[in-house]
Order: structure tokens, then sequence, then C-alpha cells
């Protein structure tokens, strides 16, 4: 599976079997919201929804932003995998 950051939406993207599972953000000047993750049930149970927050987490740490994470998924995530 691939990610792909729609920077135009504000979401990564997952596009698989003709669905769409993505992580909708809202870039700040000083941090980036972690708003929705949606999976559909079709893609249910196959890591996208962990795909989806990891490829996000290290997308801000990489530009150096902390993350406020909204998104029950988001930091459900970041409980269980906290950053290095």
């Amino acid at each position: 599976m691939t990610v792909e950051n729609n920077v135009e939406a504000g979401r990564f993207e997952i596009h698989e079997d003709g669905q769409l599972a993505f992580l909708q953000y809202q870039r700040k000047a000083d941090s980036v919201v972690m708003v929705h993750t949606e999976v559909p049930k079709a893609l249910g149970g196959r890591g996208v929804g962990t795909l989806l927050a990891k490829t996000a987490l290290e997308w801000a740490r990489a530009e150096g932003l902390p993350v406020v994470a909204t998104c029950p998924f988001v930091r459900k995530y970041m409980r269980e995998h906290p950053a290095p």
C-alpha cells in the first residue's frame, strides 16, 4: 500500500481496491492537527489506519511540527507507539 500526502486536501490518502482511506490534518504555522482518520470497512483489519497514522506522524516529525491529535485513532496510536 502506498500513502500519498494530498497537500491540497490536507490529508494522507491510501487508494486500495477502489476504496479511499484517509487521515485528515490541518497544518498550522507552529503545529499540525491530526483531525480524523477514516478507513472503509472493506479495508478494515489490514493495518490501513495504522499505516496512515505512522506516515503522518513521521511527516510531522520530519517537518519539526508538534502534533495535536484530536483524532481518537491517532491519539491511541501515539500512546501505543511513543516517538523515539
